[in-house]
């Protein structure tokens, strides 16, 4: 669950960017393979190979020049680097010259960040020590898997009534779901009323994003950025005046109130990323995971006729086909090496984790969906300091909603051809598909055992 910093930008105050090419997956890789020195291009995030597997087969070539540290014009204009392999990811999370503070970026990036989106800037995911230790220790404490066992209960119900207004039977569009079961869990959890969920929802659309290549685009960021911290600021207020309970939005506000922890301006900050984190990770969780099995149909089997299996299968689906492709903002704070690779200051580095979770040296038989996989470290949360406060909740939601989709939905089945899924590439660090179009033959009642 994080929200990317490190975005295409777009403003003359960039310096130039380099001139596309025309074919840049092919020239990406002809690059890669043949270890020339030339930088990635953009296009090699924001608009790779469409086909079925072919991001991958480039993280493969990526990975098979030799060395691990690779530039890429990403940001378009800027020093970047991408990390491919296993090894060297697990250093770059822990190197500590690698910061995640946006004051170590380049001044140009800087100012388009804290230009077209302020509100994302202020929390734990865009600090170092002791800053992101002292705004993650409260949070982390929400998320602790106790909390997150107490929920599930909760997590099924809400599960059980989506499918429950599912058609009988027929043809829907399953990221639908994949994306609201998230966004009422995370609403609930922090307290937000159900007639502002909406908003929150279109807000959270442009925020995910920031900043974009385009003025206009921009321009409704910049119009969601105060939108929502307009709202949660009259959120924050309205929980003042009509007293605390026990969901998220009040523990933070007494941290920030009680015990000096927050500022308001990090708070807001807060419950934003964790509004934006806390749906679009797990919806691509679902969506990912779920066309993965329909890539597999032995293991979609193994799954339906085992739903103990669950936890370990969600970590699988996490490694191969992460719902966050790569790592977000990290700078160089001095000039440095990388796996023998220099890096100067101030240049970004791009740690992927969708091919460190494919390299042969770290997964026997990488590209081979198994949801019995036994040693499965995988890097889709990250690593370090900054894994992902989030984990548990998004891990418990989708052990709740894949075994009860598998049940509820019988013969459920891909509706259209695996080649003709289309994949969302942006400026994001997530990766999901647009649709997921699936049928089923019917909708089963609900079991009462499961949200016990």
């Amino acid at each position: 669950m994080a929200a990317d910093t490190t975005r295409q930008t777009s403003t003359t105050a960039r310096p130039a960017t380099a001139t596309a090419p025309a074919d840049p997956a092919v020239t990406a890789l002809a690059a890669a393979a043949t270890g020339d020195g030339d930088r990635l291009p953009p296009e090699f995030f924001t608009d790779p190979d469409p086909a079925a597997g072919a991001t991958h087969a480039a993280n493969a070539r990526l990975r098979a020049t030799g060395c691990p540290v690779h530039p890429i014009n990403y940001p378009p204009g800027g020093e970047a680097y991408v990390v491919s392999d296993y090894e060297t990811a697990l250093k770059g999370f822990a190197d500590p010259r690698l910061s995640k503070s946006v004051d170590n970026a380049p001044a140009w990036f800087r100012d388009l960040l804290k230009d077209s989106s302020p509100v994302l800037i202020r929390n734990m995911i865009t600090a170092d020590a002791p800053d992101h230790t002292r705004l993650r220790r409260l949070v982390s404490r929400a998320f602790v898997p106790r909390r997150m066992a107490v929920l599930r209960p909760r997590i099924q119900e809400i599960t059980d009534e989506l499918i429950d207004a599912l058609p009988e039977s027929g043809e829907i569009d399953l990221m639908e779901f994949a994306f609201t079961l998230p966004m009422r869990v995370i609403c609930e959890f922090l307290g937000v009323p159900i007639e502002d969920r909406p908003d929150l929802h279109a807000w959270g659309y442009w925020l995910s994003g920031a900043p974009f290549a385009d003025e206009e685009s921009n321009r409704r960021l910049k119009v969601a950025s105060d939108s929502i911290e307009q709202y949660l600021v009259g959120l924050l207020d309205r929980r003042r005046a009509e007293g605390l309970g026990d969901d998220l939005v009040s523990i933070l506000l007494r941290a920030a109130d009680e015990e000096d922890v927050f500022t308001n301006d990090e708070l807001v900050s807060t419950l934003v990323l964790l509004i934006i984190a806390g749906h679009k990770t797990t919806a691509n969780l679902i969506g990912n995971g779920m066309q993965a099995l329909f890539s597999h149909p032995d293991q979609l089997e193994l799954l339906a006729a085992k739903p103990e299996l669950a936890e370990p299968a969600i970590e699988e689906f996490l490694r191969f086909e992460p719902p966050v492709y790569r790592g977000t903002l990290r700078v160089a704070t001095e000039d440095m090496e990388l796996a023998g690779c220099p890096i100067p200051r101030e240049s970004f580095v791009h740690i992927l984790m969708d091919s460190a979770n494919r390299d042969p040296e770290a997964f026997e038989n990488p590209d081979r969906l198994d949801i019995t996989r036994n040693t499965n470290r995988h890097l889709a949360f990250g690593q370090g300091a900054h894994f992902c406060v989030g984990a548990p909740l998004s891990r418990v939601e989708g052990q709740v909603a894949f075994p009860t989709l598998l049940r509820r939905l019988s013969g459920l089945e891909l509706a259209i051809p695996h080649d003709q899924l289309e994949w969302v590439f942006d400026n994001s660090t997530s990766r999901g598909l647009k649709k997921l179009p699936v049928r089923y033959a019917a909708r089963l009642a609900a079991d009462t055992q499961e949200a016990r």
